[in-house]
């Protein structure tokens, strides 16, 4: 089958704020290459690592977001010119301006620029990392204990929403393309990416005038919340069948505090939240979150277990779908090579296939990309 973007070719000049941008479009079938300097990207040398060995080729961080892509030595303007010629789109992180300049003398060529602040504006010529743009796009703001300080989120969030939008984009200027016969430039600014990823926030305060604080582990709507059971954490949930579970808890002895006729009505057990989850944490204390999970499960309560992430390569629906992808590393080993599981599609179109490859050596398709990549009339 034909994957949705098999024939476009992207040539991926991202650091690390943009390099879920070429992942994506890579698994949807794009022909992603990753230009890099003779010492290889930066990206490489990030940890962690395989077995804890900082080399070139063991950077886990590297592996899953060069996924799928292809890698070629290109540090030069000639070398990049001609690339670009060649491309359909340009993933640039370089600051405002760099990624325009590409489609000078281009008009079908599509960039996306992502950069801090966008390639406009009184702050577009400032410095920005993750940290600080989850900070200033808001995020933060909203994540942490009432009591203490904000907190940045796991992981690179900022970045990823940034990639996510850019990606977005792109297939947008794609379709505009077909119509048009013209490129455009997909301005993605960090803030403005974080900003607009932030659920509730603008929504409360449109609607409601509502200024939202940190809340803990209290879900914005305060009918989740995060407890702790003998052996891990548990989202406790009072929505859905509030009579089974306060029976389930009174069958344990327990819930007295809120064995409560008024709590009978979601709006009160949203307002009085806090009451209502410190009793349901005193009784899940005494069960282990698959007793829990499991005991929610048969009377139809929405609670969930709080998963480790390495519980998700054993997990039995990610493996009914084939989420984790086997792939073959060589080089791990004296002499041999390794499988090792790679995550796979995060959506699926259809039938589609979704493209997972092993991320690439240095320069290990310079030829094929050269041969492969002249730039056709009209492109």
């Amino acid at each position: 089958m034909t994957a949705p973007l098999a024939g476009i070719r992207v040539l991926d000049l991202a650091g690390a704020s943009g390099a879920l941008a070429g992942k994506l479009l890579a698994g949807l079938g794009a022909d992603v290459v990753l230009a890099e300097p003779s010492t290889g990207s930066p990206l490489r040398t990030l940890p962690p690592f395989w077995e804890g060995a900082p080399e070139r080729e063991r950077s886990l961080f590297f592996w899953f977001y060069a996924a799928g892509k292809r890698s070629v030595v290109a540090d030069d303007p000639a070398r990049l010119g001609r690339l670009a010629d060649a491309a359909d789109v340009v993933i640039d992180t370089g600051p405002p301006g760099h990624g325009p300049a590409y489609r000078r003398g281009r008009e079908r060529l599509i960039v996306a620029a992502i950069t801090p602040f966008g390639q406009t504006g009184p702050r577009a010529g400032w410095h920005a990392s993750n940290l600080v743009a989850e900070a200033i796009g808001g995020m933060s703001g909203v994540n942490g204990h009432p009591d203490g300080p904000p907190l940045a989120a796991l992981g690179l969030q900022a970045y990823h929403q940034a990639g996510v939008q850019a990606a977005i984009g792109i297939v947008a200027a794609l379709i505009a393309r077909e119509t048009s016969g013209r490129g455009q430039l997909v301005d993605v600014a960090l803030q403005a990416a974080v900003a607009g990823a932030l659920e509730h926030v603008p929504g409360l305060f449109h609607q409601a005038g509502v200024v939202p604080g940190r809340q803990g582990t209290l879900h914005w709507t305060r009918y989740f919340r995060l407890g702790r059971c003998r052996d891990g954490w548990v989202m406790h949930c009072t929505l859905g069948d509030w009579t089974s579970l306060l029976e389930w808890v009174k069958a344990d002895g327990a819930g007295d505090d809120i064995d409560d006729p008024a709590l009978e009505d979601a709006a009160q057990r949203k307002d009085q939240a806090e009451r209502v989850f410190h009793a349901l944490d005193a009784w899940a204390a005494r069960y282990t979150v698959a007793e829990l999970h499991e005991g929610a499960q048969l009377r139809r309560i929405p609670y969930a277990a709080v998963r480790a992430p390495e519980a998700l390569l054993t997990d039995e629906q990610l493996a009914a779908r084939g989420f984790f992808v086997p792939l073959e590393h060589p080089g791990l080993a004296p002499g041999a090579s390794m499988t090792l599981p790679y995550p796979g599609a995060p959506f699926r179109i259809g039938a589609e296939p979704w493209q997972v490859a092993r991320p690439p050596g240095l320069d290990e398709h310079g030829d094929a990309v050269r041969s492969e990549w002249p730039a056709p009339g009209g492109r």
